[in-house]
């Protein structure tokens, strides 16, 4: 089952794609990067090989067009990491509330500055939160949530994005819960080269399959 949704919190509504493949138990959200939107090429391709691995996925805009219209002249709201956190845990339990939704157990994918978002979110709500993949990640973004983050957490970097594989280096220093540093040979910031994309999809849906099923 797809359908576009339209995500109420507090009184904001964000608008989503939700997947629900047959026989899933369990649904993950996805926190896009800087500037993006649900119709991220990379996060939609990803989101596409976990629905072939019956994981349901919902894709949707952290922002609303008023706040992205803002967020395009000043950046302001890209880098607030806390602040996409909370749109990231309404969602959450929004998907609580309904019939259809409610059992499946929850993961996050965050991408650059959406992977800070998604251990915020994790640290925030870690009753809810079954696991945690970060792609090309700025997980320092959440450098002050990042103890208190209990859900198992897979770090993907690119083997060409230096800066940021020292990012993630840190990060796993700090992270006190089960824990993986994957560096993808050969990619860079954003895994345009041939393979690598695909490299960090199988990476994904190995991790969600393993954490995100049955009971903790």
């Amino acid at each position: 089952m797809e359908e576009e949704v339209k995500i109420p919190i507090g009184k904001i509504v964000l608008e989503g794609t939700l997947v629900l493949p047959k026989g899933a138990e369990g649904i993950v959200l996805f926190a896009h990067g800087s500037g993006s939107s649900r119709f991220s090429p990379r996060n939609q391709y990803v989101a596409k090989e976990l629905q072939k691995k019956d994981v349901a996925t919902l894709l949707f805009d952290l922002l609303t067009k008023e706040e992205e219209a803002v967020d395009m002249r000043t950046g302001h709201l890209r880098f607030d990491v806390e602040f996409l956190a909370e749109r990231l845990i309404g969602a959450t339990k929004w998907l609580k509330e309904k019939a259809e939704t409610k059992n499946l157990n929850v993961g996050y994918f965050g991408a650059s500055t959406g992977a800070g978002a998604a251990l915020v979110a994790a640290a925030k709500y870690p009753e809810e939160v079954y696991a945690v993949v970060s792609r090309g990640g700025r997980p320092d973004l959440a450098m002050d949530y990042l103890s208190k983050v209990k859900a198992p957490t897979l770090l993907v970097v690119g083997g060409k994005d230096k800066p940021v594989i020292e990012i993630n280096k840190e990060t796993m220093a700090c992270l006190q819960c089960l824990k993986k540093l994957e560096i993808v040979p050969g990619a860079s910031h954003l895994f345009e080269e041939p393979g690598t994309l695909e490299e960090v999809s199988r990476l994904a849906a190995d991790w969600f399959m393993r954490y995100l099923k049955g009971k903790r």
